[in-house]
């Protein structure tokens, strides 16, 4: 095992995995969630943030802390992409929901602190795309989402 730029590269015959085990237990040591109990999704089902709302406001430094390391974090965790993505829109107006969703994604990376990315040695690679569309799922601006993914396999 190797590291580089924070993350472990573990080379062998089926390819090679990245990921950012040390650095996930660092980001739930800093937040103080290591004992935390964990989840199995990142983002709850059917949760709309909105940047309007009557919650409390919470620090915006800590909140732009933890949102910083998870987009960090994302660089070897797919799976946490869209739930932080989700987040750091409400930099300027954080609020206890913010909080709490960010605190579920620190929630679901307790239980999946070794995930990352595994790129196997292939000798024939095969293009796949996948598509979605949100339908004005915004509650802020009712802006219509579309998403394109390319992975060469």
């Amino acid at each position: 095992m190797t590291y580089f730029l924070g993350m472990e590269v573990h080379q062998s015959d089926r390819g090679i995995f990245i990921s950012q085990h040390s650095f996930a237990l660092k980001i739930l040591d800093k937040f103080c969630m290591h004992n935390c109990k964990a989840v199995s999704t990142p983002v709850a089902q059917g949760e709309k943030l909105t940047s309007s709302g009557d919650q409390q406001r919470v620090d915006e430094r800590h909140y732009r802390s933890l949102v910083g390391c998870l987009l960090y974090l994302t660089a070897t965790r797919p799976d946490i992409m869209f739930g932080v993505s989700l987040l750091s829109r409400f930099m300027h107006c954080c609020n206890e929901a913010h909080l709490k969703a960010a605190k579920r994604i620190l929630r679901y990376i307790k239980g999946t602190a070794s995930f990352g990315v595994m790129f196997e040695s292939r000798n024939q690679l095969k293009l796949e795309g996948y598509s979605d569309s949100d339908w004005a799922g915004s509650l802020d601006d009712m802006k219509i989402l579309q998403t394109l993914c390319c992975n060469f396999v």
